[in-house]
């Protein structure tokens, strides 16, 4: 595909290198000349210095030729109104990064829909949606739902308790007739392993598991990992993540939120009926404990600064507090806070890239998820009538060694996929794949 990105800063950076990887022709623009030859530097793009609101450069950029443009510059106005301006110019799909909620209601899309933008992002609703979904499954350091729930990916922090260390694949599913769950990955040492019957579970391990209703409930009893109910919630950061958070959850738990800022804990206490703000430094241990943090069974960092995150879930954790998640915007210090006592860590980059790179694929793809722990994806494809894959077992078809197919929903029905399984059209299938797969796994589905 011909894709333009407008912005060269983090999310856009991310975006480009990580498609440029999957040979899209991908050219930036930015008005940041200094921005844009690190960005060379480090990806294979064309990158163009301007603004993307302006027509001579999105001619330029063959603005016409294009297939997708994805506004994600640190303007709001400036994505809605290069999105708006490319899309009348001849780019076919127009992406834009919004920074307001009010704009994804419906009788305001209408008006985006109108000026012909496809899609709107708001990373920080995104993000908060997950942490909601992590505050529900807390026996998951990351969890993916596909197909209303009928198919599961887990990931499991093996720690010193973990019954699974030391055993095979094998040893730990030693019933493969009728599975309800399946190891598809496993994390280890910045390394991604698809593992096979043999593959010993190690101290630290990230297991990526996909699992249908029934096999949620083994994993939690073979795994140890027993899903608990969060009561009291403890956020760090007034941000917008913590707003969204709080609007969610406010009516279920008790939360209480520490803002550093006076006046955005002022504005933050007008807003919520139910929700105490504390104003301070969320640095101070002293703080955190005397406002009750040793009492909480969930703590959530969303400060923006990613050490203070960190720093302050480790002390969560010292503490006692079960569930832990710290948003972390720096990609360099994920593994690192993944190899500390942090249950789980959360990246806007990574959420926004799931959700805008379903939109890059050469097949129909239901869903896609960028895991935050490795460069790998899981994606949901329909299958369609006459694809090869539906041509014999999945040994048969000779499917990538860098995929693997987790799961199936066939109807009313899901289950878990072996070798010789088949697959028919229609079929919803979940497939977990390293970064050198997903440019060939599509066509098994077409």
């Amino acid at each position: 595909m011909n894709i333009i990105i407008m912005g060269a800063g983090e999310v856009g950076t991310h975006l480009a290198t990580m498609l440029s990887k999957e040979y899209h022709d991908v050219t930036v623009i930015d008005p940041d000349a200094q921005k844009l030859e690190e960005l060379s530097a480090a990806a294979d793009v064309v990158t163009i210095e301007g603004s993307a609101t302006s027509i001579s450069v999105l001619n330029e950029a063959n603005a016409k030729r294009s297939d997708l443009l994805i506004a994600v510059s640190t303007s709001e106005e400036a994505n809605i109104v290069g999105a708006a301006v490319a899309k009348r110019l001849g780019v076919k799909k127009a992406i834009a990064r919004i920074d307001r909620y009010e704009l994804l209601e419906n009788n305001n899309k209408e008006i985006f829909l109108n000026l012909g933008i496809d899609s709107l992002i708001y990373p920080e609703k995104l993000a908060a949606q997950e942490v909601i979904t992590l505050l529900d499954q807390t026996n998951s350091t990351e969890f993916v739902s596909f197909s209303d729930g009928m198919l599961s990916l887990l990931v499991i922090k093996l720690d010193e308790e973990s019954p699974l260390l030391g055993k095979t694949l094998q040893q730990c599913t030693p019933n493969v007739a009728n599975l309800d769950y399946r190891a598809v990955a496993i994390s280890r040492e910045g390394s991604t392993i698809i593992p096979r019957a043999t593959d010993v579970f190690e101290l630290g391990d990230m297991v990526y598991v996909i699992a249908n209703r029934n096999g949620v409930k083994d994993v939690e009893e073979h795994s140890g990992k027993r899903n608990f109910e969060v009561n009291n919630l403890m956020i760090l950061g007034g941000s917008r993540i913590a707003v969204h958070v709080a609007s969610a959850l406010e009516e279920k738990m008790n939360v209480k939120i520490i803002e550093e800022n006076r006046e955005r804990s002022m504005v933050l206490s007008e807003k919520f009926q139910n929700v105490l703000v504390i104003n301070g430094d969320g640095r101070n241990t002293d703080l955190l404990i005397e406002e009750g943090l040793p009492y909480m069974d969930a703590f959530v960092a969303v400060t923006g600064d990613s050490e203070t995150n960190i720093l302050s879930c480790l002390v969560a954790k010292r503490l006692g507090v079960r569930r832990t998640i710290a948003e972390i915007e720096n990609i360099n210090y994920i593994r690192l806070a993944e190899s500390m006592d942090i249950d789980t860590v959360i990246n806007k980059k990574l959420i926004t890239a799931s959700r805008i790179f379903r939109y890059t694929m050469n097949t129909d793809v239901s869903s896609i998820k960028c895991l935050t722990g490795t460069e790998a994806e899981v994606l949901e494809f329909v299958v369609k009538p006459g694809a090869p894959v539906t041509r014999g077992t999945l040994k048969q078809v000779a499917f990538p060694n860098d995929a693997i197919v987790g799961g199936v929903v066939r109807g009313d029905y899901s289950y878990i996929v072996k070798g010789d399984s088949e697959l028919k059209a229609y079929d919803r299938v979940v497939v977990f794949a390293l970064p050198s797969a997903i440019n060939k796994i599509g066509k098994f589905f077409n």
